[in-house]
């Protein structure tokens, strides 16, 4: 590898060159630009600020103040986030009709607008720092470091943050194997669900024979809820490219496939951009850094077909194939994309190569657990207080996610269970919360970390239909090319549909644990290995559940339509007819100041005269 004697003073110089253009801004406001922020109108509000931007005074020793799109805060359940760092305060739920205020009030009269400030709801204070919110302040920031905090869309930001020292501090020393034992020290294992050791992977990569190799970043995360690698590709596209860039510099690549399902077009357009940028920079590209590094990355969008997170249906969509799994081996490291070694890791896996090889393996390995080593991100959502987005240390337990950072159970609720790991995972219960989320553990309990959704669930959730709701998902995304989880899933949801609606029997129930094994077992694909999972597991923690459908004909949480009983108490009911004259079917009938009665034959159970009855009269059961 040829070096320049001046690689270090031009990514110095642009570093202080991009230092300087943000001094020049002024007074910054960071305004939540995720794809949950913008649904919530957050561009409009981005350019009502930039309309008054200019020669706003007094700003202390700024003469103007610059409005800038960041990435996604995290904190979804409370956006629009706007962060404005210099006066040390967070808005929240900020609507374009604030924006004047914010201006007017805090930014040109001091007097900050409490009404717009986070409230604790344990103590009822406002709070304006990030740092001082329990949602933030439980958190280790690694690959989510840099997401709200700078503009995703100009590389300038990412250069003034040491974007890209890492792979230049990587070409100066000039030594692939090194690279590929830091990674190995740092304990780091894949993000995208499996767990294999990351370093490993990369060095099975390296040491295969090829004269072209790829890398490859799967960046299609097709689980329902999850979006922690959509964050960080529209929040800190540099940061993966990046990471790339090493693992290329490591593997012996010269060029990368960032494979992202077109679903996500935010995140296409930043990763664009990006590319586009540091090629201009000489980052990426021929000759990097003066160097005589090659690497240039290309964006495959997908079609969205949940197999192709599976790594060898990615690789065939990109070929243009069908996406479907292939058998291994051979395994991609070996022949992968067009046949040559392919290393392939998700976008968390990769975003974490930058600070691990700036702050060292030993630092990253102080994080997390014994095996599971740094940090995971996990998509909050379900009935918690506080949903969005968080980052912590493997290791953290559950109850601190739900009750800490997640602010406990919404309405005052009972916590019942959590569905870890999407349609792959698995179900924990109340007897797991002081569980530590590591790979070991999860598996020990019969669940996974997954690519990391968590959805909680109150008391009022049926387990039954959880099942079935991701059996359905699975079953519909299975590609169809294995016996075992083309039927099989297909057998399980007819079962799981049928115990929904009071039809199975205790024999259907034996049936459906037996397919769920031999699904597991037989099937080609990690993917199909892992659908029996939310199954298996809620068979194991919540069999009583299962019973009550079967041997009872009831839904214990009273959420399946079928096995409702709708009855008008004939004490309480005064006789006014409103019941029968909202029901869509006819089902109630009777005389005005006589009780009603409901024909359940005919009751579609719908709930509409439980909600009109003035007097409580009609009950569910």
């Amino acid at each position: 590898m040829k070096l320049k004697d001046d690689v270090l003073l031009d990514i110095e110089d642009l570093k202080q060159k991009s230092i300087e253009d943000i001094n020049a801004q002024g007074l910054r406001v960071l305004i939540c630009a995720g794809t949950g922020c913008v649904a919530n109108g957050s561009l409009e509000i981005i350019d009502k600020f930039k309309e008054r931007g200019i020669n706003v005074q007094p700003l202390g020793k700024n003469d103007k103040m610059t409005a800038i799109p960041t990435g996604c805060h995290g904190f979804c359940e409370q956006g629009v986030l706007v962060v404005i760092p210099e006066l040390d305060v967070t808005y929240v739920k900020v609507k374009l009709d604030d924006v004047d205020e914010i201006i007017d009030s805090h930014i040109i009269g001091g007097n900050p607008v409490e009404r717009l400030l986070y409230t604790d709801p344990a103590t009822k204070n406002h709070v304006f720092k990030n740092e001082d919110i329990k949602f933030y302040a439980g958190q280790t920031r690694v690959s989510l470091a840099n997401c709200g905090e700078i503009n995703p869309e100009a590389i300038e930001d990412t250069l003034s943050v040491d974007g890209y020292r890492a792979l230049y501090n990587v070409l100066k020393q000039n030594d692939p194997d090194k690279v590929v034992d830091e990674i190995i020290k740092s304990g780091l294992r894949g993000r995208g669900g499996g767990g294999f050791p990351t370093g490993r992977k990369w060095m099975f990569t390296k040491m295969a024979a090829g004269d072209k190799k790829y890398v490859v970043c799967n960046g299609d995360e097709g689980d329902p809820g999850a979006f922690m690698d959509r964050s960080v590709m529209e929040g800190d596209p540099h940061k993966l490219l990046e990471g790339m860039a090493i693992a290329g510099f490591a593997v012996g690549a010269d060029e990368a496939y960032i494979y992202v399902r077109a679903e996500y077009p935010l995140a296409i357009k930043r990763l664009r951009t990006a590319i586009k940028d540091a090629e201009r920079e000489n980052l990426l590209g021929k000759r990097i850094m003066g160097t005589d590094f090659n690497f240039e990355i290309h964006i495959k969008e997908g079609a969205g077909a949940f197999v192709c997170g599976e790594e060898t249906a990615l690789i065939a969509s990109i070929e243009g194939e069908r996406g479907m799994p292939r058998p291994k081996p051979p395994f991609p490291a070996n022949k992968g994309l067009f046949g040559k070694p392919t290393l392939i890791n998700n976008v968390e896996t990769l975003a974490n190569v930058p600070v691990i090889i700036l702050k060292g393996a030993d630092w990253f390995s102080s994080l997390g657990t014994e095996t599971s080593k740094g940090t995971k991100t996990f998509a909050l959502t379900g009935e918690v207080n506080n949903t969005g987005l968080i980052e912590v240390p493997m290791g953290t337990t559950l109850r601190e996610i739900v009750f800490e950072l997640g602010g406990g159970i919404r309405n005052g609720k009972k916590f019942k269970a959590v569905q870890i790991g999407g349609p792959s995972g698995g179900c924990l219960t109340e007897e797991h919360l002081d569980l530590t989320l590591d790979y070991d553990s999860l598996i020990k309990a019969g669940a996974m970390v997954g690519s990391g959704g968590l959805v909680v669930m109150n008391e009022d959730t049926c387990i039954v239909e959880v099942a079935r709701f991701f059996m359905n998902f699975t079953q519909n995304e299975s590609c169809g090319k294995c016996t075992p989880c083309r039927e099989g899933t297909k057998n399980m949801l007819k079962i799981l549909e049928k115990i929904t609606r009071g039809e199975a029997t205790l024999d259907d129930l034996d049936l459906l644990e037996e397919l769920a094994m031999t699904v597991k077992d037989g099937s080609l694909c990690g993917l199909g290995k892992t659908a029996p999972n939310p199954v298996l597991s809620t068979l194991k923690y919540f069999r009583d559940e299962y019973i009550a459908h079967i041997v009872d004909k009831k839904c214990p949480a009273g959420v399946c339509t079928a096995l409702k009983v709708i009855e008008i108490q004939p004490e309480a009911c005064r006789g006014c007819s409103k019941c029968s004259r909202i029901c869509p079917v006819g089902a109630i009938s009777g005389e005005i100041k006589s009780p009603f009665t409901i024909d359940k034959e005919k009751c579609i159970k719908c709930g509409a005269c439980l909600e009109s009855c003035p007097f409580k009269a009609i009950i569910q059961r």
